[in-house]
């Protein structure tokens, strides 16, 4: 499993050819598959125009903002977050479209962070769901979704999370001690 998926899923979001943009109303469905169901369907949902480029599909009125499926991964890959981590991840966004690298987009962000001019919160929870995405119909098998918790400088410490899995799953934190400490909880995959 790798440990990094937020990181790698929201940096991928690049502009991409309009023949790989599924429909909005369709990404707008899917994307809202990280949110708890009772949250689908007042979430803002972001996702792919027809020039490829990441626009607002459909404005919330929750606390929640969901990424529609990248077109460029492989399966099925959204993602839904607290509105209050939405500079942090769309300064991710425009670093990306910039075309820089993973490592650079952290570097960027956490100089930025320490010096005041991006805002990160106290805290922020971000959900990753991944599955299998039919080519033809689309239809979207082996949900999985993992979690994130966000809590700048976090240490193992502060919150009495180790820094590995002491159970199958979790939680444990990355990252401690930085701008983007997280706990992740990975629970075990259904059968």
């Amino acid at each position: 499993m790798n440990p990094r998926p937020t990181l790698l899923f929201l940096a991928s979001l690049l502009a991409v050819s309009a023949a790989e943009i599924p429909p909005a109303d369709w990404q707008i469905k899917t994307a809202v598959l990280a949110a708890p169901k009772a949250q689908q369907d007042a979430a803002t949902v972001l996702g792919y125009d027809a020039g490829g480029a990441v626009v607002t599909l459909r404005a919330g009125t929750n606390h929640l903002i969901c990424l529609a499926d990248d077109p460029k991964q492989d399966g099925f890959s959204v993602a839904c977050y607290h509105k209050a981590l939405e500079p942090f991840m769309a300064r991710g966004r425009e670093l990306a479209a910039q075309g820089k690298k993973a490592v650079e987009i952290t570097k960027i962000r956490e100089d930025e962070v320490k010096s005041g001019q991006l805002h990160m919160p106290d805290r922020g929870v971000l959900n990753v769901t991944t599955g299998k995405r039919e080519a033809t119909t689309g239809e979207i098998t082996e949900l999985y979704t993992r979690y994130v918790v966000y809590i700048p400088y976090a240490t193992p410490e502060t919150t009495g999370i180790p820094l590995a899995p002491a159970t199958p799953g979790g939680p444990w934190i990355m990252d401690p001690g930085t701008h983007r400490a997280h706990i992740m909880i990975n629970p075990p995959k259904p059968k």
